[in-house]
């Protein structure tokens, strides 16, 4: 019979536990972030739950109207009978909930005295470089890569407000890509002839729900 040395037993525990080991670390240090920026461990739980799942919810801003159209599949050789969703909506998860947080931190942020200077400006970067990167896609809508905004936005507060980055990083984060990305790109995505539009909503959501990650581990160290 072969038997496993005990400490190789050890080894391939350890390995196979390894990935929930980052995950508990990784969700501690979220945690711990969101804490020190007023909000407890129970309610951080419940917000990212709470983005994760209002991420599929848009909630119409106007009249939504059923289209019958054509898509095309395989190279365009068939197309295929398809009813679509048009309208403008807002993205519940992506827009509404880091939204209303955002205003949160502005909240505390004004109450202990600091200046709200320096997140504008980071805002205003924030802006110009949303706008700047994000692509309208036929089809597809507005996009924005994911890891950009966080990047910049943890960058601009760092230099600009040291002494409430976090909470600069994740107000910056979000109303830069918001109205950076999406706002000033609605107009044109409609001319392109996107029917389903969604503030927040897919293409800049992954970038709005890293910016809130980022700015969670900027206060939690």
């Amino acid at each position: 019979m072969f038997f496993f040395p005990l400490t190789f037993l050890i080894f391939l525990i350890f390995v196979l536990l390894l990935p929930f080991l980052f995950i508990l670390a990784y969700f501690n240090i979220l945690t711990l972030g969101f804490e020190k920026l007023g909000i407890s461990p129970q309610a951080t739980t419940f917000i990212l739950f709470s983005i994760l799942i209002g991420s599929l919810i848009n909630i119409p801003l106007t009249k939504k109207k059923l289209v019958y159209v054509q898509k095309p599949y395989f190279f365009g050789l068939f197309r295929m009978p398809k009813i679509e969703t048009q309208g403008l909506f807002i993205n519940l998860g992506g827009a509404i909930i880091p939204t209303l947080l955002s205003f949160y931190f502005l909240f505390l942020i004004w109450r202990q005295g600091f200046e709200i200077g320096p997140i504008l400006i980071a805002t205003i970067l924030m802006i110009i470089i949303s706008k700047f990167l994000a692509k309208i896609i036929p089809g597809r809508g507005i996009l924005l890569p994911a890891f950009i905004p966080p990047i910049f936005s943890a960058l601009f507060s760092l230099i600009l407000a040291s002494k409430f980055a976090a909470p600069s990083a994740f107000i910056s984060g979000v109303f830069g890509t918001l109205i950076g990305a999406d706002l000033l790109n609605l107009g044109k995505a409609q001319k392109m002839g996107d029917g389903f539009i969604s503030i927040g909503g897919a293409g800049v959501f992954d970038g709005i729900f890293l910016v809130g990650v980022v700015s969670a581990i900027l206060a939690g160290f």
